[in-house]
């Protein structure tokens, strides 16, 4: 279970690690008890992508996702131009939702939520 945390300072500039399988893109871990095996849990987490990062394929997940832009561009390759989704932005995606692959001209800045619903 995740923990209550209540409006605890967080500094920006520590606490990122490499993004598993995603040359370019680091992540900041807010919260997780995400469980993909029993369908539970929740994640919130920040992702970065550095400028011309890529994601290679297209993403499905079993859980819910809804994602913020806060800052820079992001854009669906081959489908948006650079620079084509800009902060803010915001999307909400269903279990099952085909997704990517990204890029990010100037690098930017991701809220991502990640949840199960029962």
């Amino acid at each position: 279970m995740r923990p209550h945390i209540e409006m605890a300072p967080l500094d920006l500039d520590s606490g990122w690690l490499p993004l598993s399988g995603f040359d370019g893109l680091e992540a900041r871990v807010l919260a997780d008890d995400l469980d993909e095996g029993s369908r539970s849990g929740a994640r919130s987490r920040l992702v970065r992508f550095s400028p011309g990062a890529r994601t290679h394929g297209v993403l499905s997940h079993a859980y819910w996702e809804e994602v913020f832009i806060i800052s820079g561009d992001l854009y669906a390759i081959p489908k948006g131009e650079p620079g084509a989704c800009a902060a803010p932005a915001y999307a909400v995606r269903p279990p099952g939702t085909a997704h990517g692959p990204f890029a990010s001209r100037g690098g930017c800045t991701l809220l991502e939520v990640q949840y199960f619903v029962k």
